[in-house]
């Protein structure tokens, strides 16, 4: 029985910050909208705690992002656990740094896709931007996800006004080569100052018609926030991630988050509400049935609270 919010917006899908640490210190990093750094995280057997909630509530399709998940040493412990649910989808967000290392192990455990973030392929933008000289590692990282079977592979290249607007179309090439799918993503105003918004952000509204006109196909993925996938007569596929100002990407929300310090959040572009369930999770007088139960009725109560941020 699947939740619909009061906006008539159904939930399936669950975002999981598993932690707020990272190797890189990209310029556009927003650590999903959680404000200043944390330490605390979930150990895996609560992480299965709301996952098992969630899928029982027909919430079947879940994301591990951070910070890098990756620098998690029981990454591969958590994958496993959320994979025993069998859930229809499971994928990581990652800076890919630490892939080559952890790709082989990932699907084993059960992952099924991953997010590689590649601002560019220059490798003095990619330090510039990422803070790390690690694009060559990066690169063979992505060979390791591909040789290991994760499908599919998509590359987000987050766009940027004056510092990786001529990586565009160099990303591109590589993702036909490669056969992975591209994914321009806006500059959304979150957990950046907001001069740094202001210098970085350009409108990809160009790009979008440039694919459009380019396309022989056109996908508009209804339960993904609406976002259009262009397949190009080369064989590309190109996806487009805009948030801001943009109604039709809230109206298709489909999500409910996650925070690396136990608490679930309704919306990537607002403060509030969060509601915390560490006390549920470490409640060591419930039963794992008993404590699944509560944070089921916790995820229907923040489901009620779920709302577009733009109307």
């Amino acid at each position: 029985m699947v939740l619909y919010d009061r906006f008539g917006r159904p939930l399936l899908h669950l975002r999981i910050t598993v932690t707020h640490r990272c190797n890189y210190k990209c310029i556009y990093c927003h650590m999903e909208g959680e404000g200043g750094f944390s330490s605390l995280e979930l150990t895996p057997q609560e992480i299965y705690y709301v996952a098992k909630a969630a899928y029982n509530l027909d919430i079947r399709r879940f994301k591990l992002t951070g910070g890098e998940p990756l620098v998690r040493d029981d990454i591969v412990e958590i994958v496993s656990k959320i994979a025993s649910l069998k859930p229809l989808d499971l994928a990581i967000t990652t800076n890919g740094y630490y892939l080559v290392d952890y790709a082989n192990d990932l699907v084993k455990a059960g992952l099924k896709r991953v997010n590689i973030n590649l601002p560019a392929l220059d490798h003095e933008v990619y330090k510039a931007i990422t803070g790390v000289d690690g694009l060559d590692r990066v690169l063979e990282g992505i060979e390791k996800a591909r040789r290991a079977g994760l499908n599919p592979i998509k590359l987000n290249y987050v766009y940027l006004k004056g510092v990786n607007e001529g990586e565009l179309w160099r990303i591109l090439n590589y993702t036909k080569e490669k056969g992975l799918i591209l994914q321009v993503i806006e500059l959304e105003p979150v957990g950046i100052p907001e001069k740094t918004f202001k210098q970085l952000y350009k409108s990809v509204n160009d790009i979008e018609k440039e694919f459009s006109r380019r396309a022989v196909k056109t996908i508009r993925r209804k339960y993904m926030h609406y976002r259009p996938q262009y397949h190009l007569p080369d064989g590309s596929i190109v996806e487009i991630v805009k948030s801001h100002c943009n109604p039709q990407f809230c109206k298709h929300c489909t999500r409910l988050r996650l925070t690396a310090n136990g608490s679930f959040r309704t919306c990537l572009l607002r403060d509030k509400p969060y509601i915390n369930i560490t006390s549920i999770l470490r409640n060591k007088s419930l039963s794992e049935e008993e404590i699944v139960e509560k944070i089921k009725e916790v995820i229907v109560r923040a489901n009620i609270l779920r709302e577009p941020y733009y109307r």
